[in-house]
């Protein structure tokens, strides 16, 4: 969807694009823990139906589940600290001036 705006250099043509699901789910993750709750949040957001959304938050929980992990290690005399695990991505680029390849 776009729009058109009348400015004094003339006319700006602005691009809207809405929210998708993945990202309604997103900010609910953000705002609380219960999927319950979250597909409510993501459903309101979005105008769509309940039942749809609740199938996407499960779906989603099920994968964020596995990719983001904690590890709890027991520290000297039981106590715990947490270490979370995260996956970083390392950009290389293929035409590097500094190593000339």
């Amino acid at each position: 969807m776009s729009a058109d705006w009348n400015t004094k250099y003339g006319t700006r043509r602005v691009r809207h694009d809405p929210p998708t699901l993945d990202e309604a789910i997103f900010a609910a993750v953000g705002i609380t823990d219960d999927q319950a709750q979250q597909a409510e949040i993501a459903a309101a957001l979005m105008g769509m139906p309940l039942e749809i959304v609740q199938a996407e938050v499960k779906k989603q929980a099920r994968a964020n589940s596995r990719i983001t992990a904690t590890r709890v290690i027991a520290g000297e005399q039981g106590s715990q600290r947490s270490v979370v695990v995260e996956r970083r991505v390392v950009r290389r680029f293929g035409n590097d001036k500094r190593t000339g390849t």
